[in-house]
């Protein structure tokens, strides 16, 4: 069966002629044994006589072409020349055609151009025998096609650059991280055995083979002690490590690839943070807040990690927690702040104990030491307080319409400079409605115009006023307290009436007017209830009648009929305030004509208007003939005032 690989066709080298051999032979032990299995014949053994050989074939083979690979041979009937081969499948008739053909006489088969193993490593065709009609005689037979692997691929990292970290003082042999190429060549073959090895190490000392590779896993690991994997003494945190893959198990007719390894010696919290002083001073202004010092330390350890990242706190001399210390991430620092402003007279020296440590744990053979903690002294100093009023604010009751002059109240302000022994004067800052007044020296207030609890200036019954303290410190320092006046109310308002205006039908058979009601700018019991009646003018109680209705309101009524005109009805409304006040006022009703619920009034104004418009004439004929005619003016201003009286008293147009 060898006879048929040709091996006059086999290399010179033995060892390639060998290892053809052997793989022919497996191939073939495998194909017997499944066709046996399947209880099928033989692969080159078709119906009779067909003889169809498996054909190996070595890829990247050079021209010329096209080049015989094999034979198929027809053993029934081999010298009769009434048929022809006829090759079918992937690579004859069907993509990619005509990479093989077959010789219809002879059988010979031959291939067209090189092949390319890491494309497709075996082909599948179809052999059989037909005549010259096209009539199968023999057939199909399979007929496989084997590429031979050639060493053509260099290995090749999926990666250039790869990266690898590996804690301080790890044990020899750790692990660090895995190498791994790919070989596109046959995996069955040393073609694709790769082997690995370090060619470079950058720096290499301590020790030039501080890493080890596993050849055939990839594997970098630790080969230096753990004493001396110390990141703290390494000339380097970091190592590049040039890795080359090489196939053929690593003989030197080997293709090679090659990544690089960059290492990082990682930290752990093997050094305790020291402070630079035992002892840092900070001075502080009273009443001020913010950072006041910047604590300072050392550690070994990699800041950027939470084995070197320091936490400060304060352990002891902070009662009131007046101070708070946090860590500046730029450069490790303690900021000690004060967040509570602190009083010169109270304390003016305080004493504080700091603690610095790590993120993260000490490793068990490491503690920390007394150069951990450190003192702070923090002095005080003293300013220019402004004085402080108490209560604040002040609140006192007075009644509306005290007389100018009285009492209000009494300010009380204090200087906290009390070792200072300064004294202090008072002013008003915000007086809305500039009723009060202060002394200066005592703080006594006082009315200056009177109080007024209808104001715009008070807002549910309370007046505000701000008044200022100035101490005579260098420079003088002021304060502010606030007074609140709470007014009671005092009877200083008449009452009104409402509504102004009352329009009734001249032949109503209802003689009610309307419902009018009191109004009054004070409170109970100054106000309602209201007494409501007609006025004093005679004959009024022959047309007019008022009726009570409530505390608040009260009838109008006519006692008999009215043509259509308009009435002023002349009343008197008096509140309950001890003493009471009275209001005398006009009531306008109109009495109109009602046809189809329309109401035909009288009009209100008309008259009032042609007053309006006459006074307007006259005036500017006063002005026009001032300086013509003093006496003519004095007589023009006398009739001015007569319309004008007229006016007010609002004549009626029947």
């Amino acid at each position: 069966m060898f006879q048929h690989f040709q091996y006059k066709k086999c290399r010179a080298d033995y060892l390639q002629c060998l290892c053809l051999c052997i793989i022919v032979g497996n191939l073939a032990n495998k194909m017997l044994t499944s066709h046996l299995r399947q209880g099928r014949t033989l692969p080159y053994r078709s119906k009779r006589s067909l003889l169809v050989p498996p054909v190996i074939v070595t890829e990247n083979q050079r021209a010329p072409f096209p080049r015989i690979i094999g034979k198929v041979r027809n053993m029934g009937d081999e010298k009769s020349g009434n048929h022809i081969f006829r090759l079918t499948g992937p690579g004859a008739d069907q993509d990619p055609k005509g990479l093989f053909t077959i010789d219809i006489d002879t059988g010979d088969v031959s291939v067209s151009r090189s092949l390319d193993r890491e494309a497709i490593d075996s082909y599948q065709l179809e052999v059989s025998t037909t005549d010259f009609a096209g009539n199968v005689i023999e057939g199909p037979a399979i007929l496989v096609i084997t590429v031979i692997d050639q060493n053509d691929n260099r290995p090749i990292f999926k990666e250039r650059r790869y990266t690898g970290e590996v804690l301080e003082g790890s044990p020899t042999g750790t692990t660090v991280m895995t190498m791994m190429a790919f070989d596109a060549d046959d995996p069955a073959t040393d073609n694709a055995a790769l082997r690995y090895t370090i060619v470079r190490q950058s720096p290499d000392n301590p020790s030039s083979n501080m890493f080890y590779i596993d050849a055939e896993r990839g594997d970098i690991v630790t080969a230096i002690s753990p004493v001396l994997l110390d990141r703290e003494t390494l000339p380097t945190t970091t190592y590049e490590l040039e890795i080359v893959a090489k196939d053929m198990a690593g003989s030197e007719v080997g293709l090679t690839g090659t990544a690089t390894a960059t290492i990082t010696i990682t930290d752990k919290n093997d050094h305790a943070p020291e402070f630079t002083h035992p002892l840092f001073e900070a001075y502080v202004y009273e009443g001020s807040t913010g950072v006041v010092v910047n604590l300072t330390v050392i550690d070994r350890d990699d800041p950027t990690t939470g084995a070197g990242r320091a936490l400060y706190s304060i352990i002891n001399g902070d009662p009131a927690q007046s101070f708070e210390i946090q860590t500046n991430p730029d450069n490790n620092e303690g900021m000690l702040s004060v967040v509570k402003p602190l009083d010169y007279e109270a304390t003016a020296f305080h004493t504080l104990l700091i603690k610095v440590e790590n993120e993260d744990p000490l490793v068990s053979d490491v503690g920390y030491g007394p150069s951990s903690t450190a003192t702070v002294h923090v002095t005080v100093l003293d300013i220019n307080e402004g004085p402080v009023f108490f209560p604040d604010p002040l609140t006192v009751t007075r009644m509306e319409n005290i007389p100018v002059g009285s009492f209000v109240a009494s300010l009380n302000a204090t200087d906290p400079d009390i070792l200072q022994m300064q004294s202090v004067r008072y002013a008003v800052l915000r007086d809305p409605a500039g009723w009060l007044s202060v002394n200066p020296v005592r703080g006594t207030v006082n009315t200056s115009s009177p109080l007024d609890r209808e104001s715009p200036y008070v807002h549910d019954n309370k007046y505000t006023a701000v008044f200022i303290a100035t101490d005579n410190g260098s420079p003088p320092a002021t304060g502010t307290g606030t007074l609140v006046i709470y007014l009671e109310d005092y009877n200083d308002n008449a009452p009104y009436v409402v509504p102004s205006v009352a329009r009734v039908c001249e032949d109503a058979h209802d003689m009610n007017v309307a419902i009018v009601g009191g109004r009054d700018k004070d409170l109970t019991p100054n106000a309602a209830p209201f007494k409501i009646e007609l006025g004093t003018q005679p004959g009024l109680d022959k047309t007019w009648k008022i009726t009570r209705v409530n505390s608040t309101h009260s009838q109008i009524m006519l006692l008999h009929s009215l043509k259509k005109a308009n009435y002023q009805l002349p009343l008197l409304i008096t509140d309950s305030g001890v003493p009471p006040l009275s209001n005398s006022t006009e009531v306008k009703v109109q009495v109109c004509v009602c046809k189809k619920n329309k109401m035909h009034c009288s009009s209100a104004h008309s008259h009032r208007a042609s007053l309006l418009v006459l006074l307007a004439t006259l005036l500017l004929a006063l002005l026009c003939k001032y300086h013509q005619n003093h006496t003519h003016v004095e007589k023009m201003e006398g009739m001015v005032y007569f319309l004008m009286t007229l006016f007010k008293r609002g004549l009626i147009l029947k």
